[in-house]
């Protein structure tokens, strides 16, 4: 415990150094406008930005890297509540709840609890890498192919409840967004599937056009006649109108705490990442809440377990880069390979042959969290003013920064042209009723269930059993088992209590007939 703390003030003697300090500070200010631009994505900025770092020093380098990535998030979820953009994949379960909330003059308050839980999901991350980076080594050798498809499984099978209304609908919209995820070039054997010739496709769908698609060029279309925002008086932006109330704190304290949880269990995983911690959380939060028919209308829940995992996540997903080399998402994939040009190689022997990097980074998530939140309050009013721009201004700024932002991922037309075609298509389905959130699930958890799924079977020469031979795939098998279990038991009970309610209803009307009703019914019967 001593050197940890004697690590820790070392740590910061790196970090306040005053270049060290600039770099970070422009780091998490860069990326909390890019977080807040619709369409402007981490992977872009920190690309463009990555041979401006091969002249700097190695710990200035990945601190303004890093405060680019956990700046960004911040930003992301302001986007996503006030504008219903996710600017990034992981805050698509954020606009669940977070736009009715603004919807409903509340945007203020949903912002409020955005920054606690991310802040709180933040410092736990933090506090995660600093005790848990020591033993990851030995823990994360655990987790095969076998458990990390199975817990892709679960996660798959817990999509469903994210749609409203119908859960056959979530499941087809689960199955759209794995058929997505197959198209492109077979992992194995470089086969090309549902290409239907175009040589674009063979990389795949790429997941910006998926996830800007649905939730951007959808929600433009389905808003492109609204001329006015109408009423806007519940959107303040009075410091005071922002802070939540007594009972927004003690509705969101438990949220808060199982979605940091959920998210830094799914950042000891290597390979998770962000995205699939704020599914898996926002699933459990409505599968445990008392009111899950509140989801996806408003439910502050719905904000505050999804931004507390993302976070949580964020920031324990340096615990597997720095300890494993294993990046958790392609970020920190550009930030480890950021690492290796620095003539860094993340492992297990970074905390010793680099410890200033390492501490460093450690101190610098401390002293970044902390400026967001002093630069997010005074600033948090301007966001919230863009809400009184009319939509005939606001949505085509909005469309325009989704084209660049797409084109920028790619350098290619392409990927503007499928956003427009997903877009399209995501606007019908929500005509129909079917929500688009499953489909960005399926697509980010299928070609990783697949991938594992192979490798598994191709390990174990095609035994079944390999995915209940180990406690933890086992485990998640009895888990997805009981899922389905609960699904089967909760619609019968469904549909029982709809029987009895039509029941007891017909019986309410016989006792409400008036009595010049009562002898034509008599007749009726005695004829």
């Amino acid at each position: 415990m001593d050197s940890t703390v004697a690590n820790l003030i070392h740590g910061f003697s790196i970090a306040l150094q005053p270049h060290n300090f600039l770099f970070s500070l422009v780091g998490v200010l860069i990326g909390n406008l890019i977080g807040v631009l619709p369409g402007m994505g981490i992977m872009a900025t920190i690309s463009i930005l990555l041979p401006l770092t091969f002249g700097m020093p190695p710990v200035a380098a990945i601190l303004m890297l890093a405060g680019i990535y956990y700046g960004a998030q911040y930003g992301g979820a302001i986007c996503s509540i006030l504008l219903n953009l996710p600017c990034h994949p992981s805050h698509a379960v954020t606009c669940l709840d977070g736009y009715p909330m603004t919807r409903q003059g509340r945007g203020g308050v949903a912002l409020g609890i955005t920054m606690l839980a991310s802040f709180f999901g933040a410092a736990f991350g933090i506090v995660q890498m600093i005790l848990f980076a020591p033993l990851l080594v030995r823990i994360a050798f655990q987790f095969g192919p076998a458990e990390i498809s199975t817990l892709m499984l679960l996660g798959l099978l817990a999509g469903a409840t994210l749609a409203r209304g119908s859960a056959l609908k979530g499941v087809a919209m689960t199955l759209v967004g794995l058929t997505l995820g197959c198209v492109g070039s077979d992992l194995d054997t470089g086969t090309s599937r549902f290409t239907f010739g175009v040589m674009s496709l063979y990389n795949g769908i790429d997941l910006v056009a998926v996830a800007l698609g649905f939730f951007g060029i959808a929600e433009f279309l389905k808003s492109i006649n609204r001329l006015t925002i109408g009423d806007l008086s519940g959107v303040r932006v009075r410091m005071r109108d922002m802070r939540p109330s007594r009972a927004d704190l003690r509705e969101s304290a438990l949220p808060i705490l199982r979605g940091t949880l959920i998210g830094s269990l799914c950042s000891l995983i290597p390979g998770t990442g962000p995205t699939i911690a704020s599914f898996i959380a926002y699933a459990a939060e409505k599968r445990v809440s008392r009111h899950p028919e509140r989801f996806g209308r408003g439910a502050i829940g719905g904000v505050a377990s999804p931004e507390a995992s993302t976070h949580s996540s964020v920031q324990g997903d340096f615990v597997p880069t720095m300890s494993l080399g294993i990046p958790g998402d392609a970020v920190m994939a550009l930030i480890l390979g950021a690492l290796i040009i620095q003539g860094i190689t993340p492992g297990p022997q970074l905390m010793t042959e680099h410890p200033d990097v390492f501490w460093g980074l450690i101190a610098s998530f401390w002293i970044g969290n902390i400026l967001l939140v002093l630069l997010n309050v005074p600033l948090i009013g301007i966001w919230v003013r863009l809400l009184q721009i009319p939509f005939r201004f606001l949505y085509p700024c909005a469309l325009f920064f989704i084209c660049v932002g797409v084109y920028s991922t790619n350098n290619e037309m392409f990927g503007v042209l499928q956003t427009l075609v997903i877009g399209i298509v995501g606007y019908g389905l929500m005509r129909l009723g079917f929500h688009p959130a499953p489909v960005l699930l399926g697509f980010v958890l299928g070609p990783r269930l697949e991938e594992n799924f192979r490798r598994a079977l191709l390990l174990s020469r095609g035994d079944p059993w390999t995915f209940v031979g180990s406690p933890i795939s086992a485990t998640f098998v009895a888990l997805a088992v009981l899922l389905v279990g609960m699904q089967v038991v909760l619609a019968w009970r469904g549909r029982r209590r709809s029987r009895m309610d039509a029941v007891l209803a017909g019986n309410e009307r016989g006792r409400r007939m008036t009595p010049a009703e009562a002898p034509a019914v008599t007749g009726s019967l005695e004829v």
